[in-house]
């Protein structure tokens, strides 16, 4: 682990718009490191202190938010993907101060979703200046989701994507993954429980948030603040639908398609089959039966202030 500590800068910045900043840093998430250090001359500029931790394997991330406290720093801040976040959010404790990103990664779906940009300058604001909000956490099977979680075809998809072709060629990967599951076909159909109704699917995808994939959208109404999840179940799994559903989420037409429906809860359970893949946001976590859940207000994020 490499650490980097940066005191306060002589730059004449008022004490009130310092901060203290704990960032956990992912060197292998995306190709963006010169946006790290980019953000981090602005946080010095500004006055801010900071520290780097830089994360070694699957986990570190989640162990080093564990250890931060509000007593200590006020901002975690991630520099990562969107799995990185996850990961974070995993550790955090209700000691924790608000969590800050600095988007990498190969979708950057939360910084959508908050509405920030990639400009280095505007994140270092956001870091330092930004709204903490409370945000509502969904979670299956214990293991904790900002943005989304699935089971069916886009799990299968996460499951078997490499690693090593998504660092170097990004969303092409999952381009690539993609048409290897609709060559392969067997896609199974699902038993879930909404709020204890039963329903059948050939993949489900359970939103806390709206954007999807990038800036695509599932859910038109899911947000961050929503005391609800939204279950959105694809009714047809055979290659012609399959290709039919990634057509319509391109073209924003998802909502009107055949057998797509979206439904409000905050329970679900996907009882059969067993050992089907899930993922959450975009990382593959575990096998089926699946129970989700959504804790509201459970953890702080900061977004953009757009008054400044």
């Amino acid at each position: 682990m490499t650490q980097l500590d940066r005191s306060q800068s002589t730059s004449g910045v008022a004490q009130a718009e310092t901060c203290r900043a704990f960032v956990i840093h992912n060197p292998i998430s995306g190709r963006r490191g010169g946006r790290l250090r980019k953000v981090l001359a602005h946080l010095e500029e500004m006055g801010c202190q900071f520290v780097v931790h830089h994360t070694s394997d699957r986990g570190h991330a989640k162990e080093l938010a564990a250890q931060v406290s509000e007593a200590q720093y006020d901002r975690i801040v991630v520099s990562g993907g969107d799995g990185t976040i996850n990961e974070v959010f995993n550790g955090l404790t209700p000691q924790s101060p608000p969590v800050a990103i600095i988007p990498r990664g190969t979708a950057n779906v939360l910084a959508a979703e908050i509405g920030l940009g990639l400009n280095a300058g505007e994140i270092a604001r956001t870091i330092v200046h930004g709204e903490p909000r409370r945000v509502s956490v969904g979670a299956i099977n214990g293991h904790k989701f900002l943005l989304m979680a699935g089971v069916g075809f886009d799990a299968q998809v996460v499951a078997t994507v490499s690693s090593k072709l998504k660092r170097a060629i990004g969303k092409g990967a999952y381009v690539l993954a993609s048409l290897q599951q609709m060559i392969r076909g067997d896609f199974p159909h699902f038993k879930v429980l909404v709020d204890g109704v039963p329903y059948e699917a050939a993949s489900v995808v359970i939103a806390n948030a709206h954007y999807y994939g990038g800036k695509f959208i599932c859910a038109p109404e899911a947000r961050l603040d929503s005391p609800d999840l939204q279950v959105c179940l694809f009714g047809h799994g055979s290659r012609f639908f399959v290709a039919v559903y990634g057509l319509a989420l391109m073209l924003r037409l998802l909502p009107r398609a055949p057998g797509y429906r979206i439904l409000p809860a905050t329970r679900i359970e996907i009882r059969q089959p067993d050992g089907a893949e899930f993922q959450c946001d975009g990382d593959f976590i575990g096998h089926t039966p699946a129970v989700a859940t959504v804790t509201p207000q459970a953890a702080r994020l900061v977004f953009p202030r757009r008054d400044r």
